[in-house]
């Protein structure tokens, strides 16, 4: 007989591998991947301090290292970054690897910081 204090749990639970904190935002992003010198113009569904997600029809492989320009309101700032996930016909998951100079990664800490109170 089952105690009603004891709740059932599946035998596999996935886990968050994210470092940060994701907030829902859709925030104006340009990606360039590495070899292309065509700028893709998207929209983020979520950010992080680590990277963020993208909408996109044709999503690029898994791997492959982009520079992406984040429009934080009247602030923009550039990020080299990696493909991390890929969802065909939805998007990419991008892990943030380099910030273009300290205070890229000062604003965006503070864009996100502003969305999250």
């Amino acid at each position: 007989m089952n105690s009603p204090n004891i709740v059932p749990t599946p035998d596999f639970v996935a886990k968050d591998r994210r470092r940060y904190p994701r907030q829902t935002v859709m925030v104006p992003i340009e990606l360039l991947p590495e070899g292309s010198d065509v700028f893709m113009r998207l929209e983020t569904t979520d950010l992080s301090r680590g990277g963020c997600y993208v909408k996109i029809a044709n999503p690029l492989k898994a791997g492959i290292r982009v520079q992406a320009t984040l429009r934080l309101g009247s602030d923009s700032i550039v990020v080299r970054g990696r493909v991390v996930s890929r969802h065909p016909q939805s998007g990419n998951g991008i892990a943030f690897v380099d910030f273009e100079g300290h205070a890229a990664e000062v604003l965006l800490n503070r864009y996100l910081d502003g969305i999250a109170t």
